[in-house]
């Protein structure tokens, strides 16, 4: 997942706030959690140190608790050749288990087929229909769905405009959900699908749901592409990718 960009903000954030008891951790640690960090589990550490992989705000970081158990350093550790050793332990133990969550979500949402259920690798993108960049990401990954490489699921929402949410909702109702947006992507500009005129209650609790699992994987703007690396991490790409990312979420053209 992304990692936290905004390192000073974090520690800024967590000197201002209150003080809070808790139970588990030594007493600089538990200061850490009771502003506002979720601690996750202890690793090791060199040089006397000893880790702690901790969320914020949905992001991991790594707290480093001096061998006097008096003091807490928060952010990255480097050896001599400038390599991150907090890398390892917080895709282990933040990054790799909540972007299995997410997946599992992501798998549960209300999602519409585009590609072989063979394809060895799955993506997927919250796609609202009228999305220029949803319609530029869906012909970009026409010789990769085509070639049976990969399947897109298509997570869609309604955000952008007044009408969305009642076409995503006439997509998703369709006979034949699949050939419903390849008619209406394929169109293009000129597609002519219309939006219903009265969404059922069902489809709009999908809607709503898919769009509060979107804010929840903090991504607020359409294509947001979710895939999984080489190394099995969940990755995000907001809006549609470069000819070299594109390459990298949906691996070699066939």
């Amino acid at each position: 997942m992304l990692r936290l960009t905004h390192l000073s903000a974090l520690l800024s954030t967590l000197l201002v706030m209150p003080l809070a008891q808790a139970e588990e951790w030594p007493a600089p640690i538990k200061a850490i959690e009771a502003r506002g960090a979720e601690i996750i589990q202890r690793f090791d550490a060199p040089s006397g140190l000893q880790g702690y992989a901790a969320r914020f705000n949905g992001q991991g970081v790594a707290l480093y608790l001096t061998a006097d158990g008096q003091h807490v350093l928060v952010g990255s550790l480097l050896d001599a050749q400038g390599e991150d050793l907090s890398r390892e332990p917080l895709d282990k133990l933040v990054y790799g288990p909540q972007g299995k969550a997410m997946l599992s979500k992501l798998e549960k949402s209300s999602w519409i087929t585009d590609g072989k259920a063979s394809a060895p690798r799955i993506v997927y993108v919250f796609s609202d229909p009228n999305c220029p960049y949803c319609n530029l990401f869906w012909k970009q990954v026409r010789p990769w769905v085509e070639g049976g490489a990969v399947q897109v699921r298509h997570v869609m929402v309604g955000m952008l405009r007044q009408d969305s949410a009642a076409k995503a909702a006439a997509l998703l109702s369709a006979s034949d959900p699949q050939a419903a947006l390849h008619e209406h992507e394929a169109a293009g500009k000129v597609s002519t699908l219309q939006g219903l005129k009265k969404i059922p209650d069902a489809i709009q609790q999908q809607l709503d749901h898919n769009l509060g699992l979107m804010a929840e994987m903090g991504a607020s703007a359409t294509p947001a592409i979710f895939y999984q690396d080489e190394a099995g991490q969940l990755q995000q790409q907001l809006g549609a990718p470069s000819p070299e990312l594109l390459t990298q979420i949906l691996g070699p053209r066939p």
